[in-house]
């Protein structure tokens, strides 16, 4: 038996199949992968474009829910202030309403008072008269009826009225009351009547 002789052969590389369809689609994205940032920035900038007038609408009725929170917040004021006027009036119409009631109801007193007064000047308020005229005088002080009017007071028209002039005087300095024929009456800062007076000028 011959042995044949040895002559080796390289080994044959079978060639690489050719890529099919679905392959040849997958490398391409692979290849493009780099590329598909850009894409993902223009899509955000789309994205942003759209939003941005839903964010301006949110603003403008921001806005408007803010001016009208402003306007109602004003109207409360304005009313909060009318209603403090108003009670201020009722309260001073209250005040008036009753200052004029009592001043109804003393001014006919005044004539007793002035009864009592000159009883008084001549010694003549003794006895129950007495008891009678003081508790006359508490009442009529206790609904606010304050005399007013005593001798060396300045002479001030609107509380005084001078019956006379009995000339001049080197002791005072300006026109003075020296002597007071009927005494005056307020109620509050109203005077029901003047001081009745006799009046002296200073030497000029």
């Amino acid at each position: 038996m011959t042995d044949a002789p040895f002559n080796p052969e390289p080994p044959r590389e079978e060639p690489a199949a050719a890529p099919e369809g679905d392959d040849v689609a997958a490398e391409a994205g692979a290849a493009a992968a780099p590329h598909g940032f850009g894409d993902e920035a223009a899509e955000m900038a789309n994205e942003t474009e759209v939003e941005a007038p839903v964010d301006q609408a949110e603003a403008d009725e921001l806005a408007v829910t803010k001016m009208a929170l402003e306007e109602r917040t004003l109207d409360l004021q304005r009313l909060q202030a009318e209603y403090v006027n108003y009670k201020k009036r009722v309260d001073r119409d209250r005040e008036v309403v009753a200052e004029n009631a009592t001043y109804k109801v003393l001014s006919p007193i005044i004539d007793v008072l002035d009864t009592i007064d000159r009883a008084r000047e001549h010694g003549e308020l003794e006895g129950g008269f007495k008891a009678v005229a003081d508790q006359l005088d508490r009442v009529v002080t206790n609904l606010g009826l304050t005399r007013f009017g005593e001798p060396g007071d300045p002479f001030d028209p609107q509380l005084h009225e001078a019956l006379t002039h009995l000339g001049t005087d080197a002791e005072v300095a300006v026109t003075t009351c020296q002597h007071i024929a009927k005494t005056g009456y307020k109620i509050g800062d109203r005077v029901v009547r003047a001081a009745q007076v006799l009046v002296v000028d200073p030497v000029e």
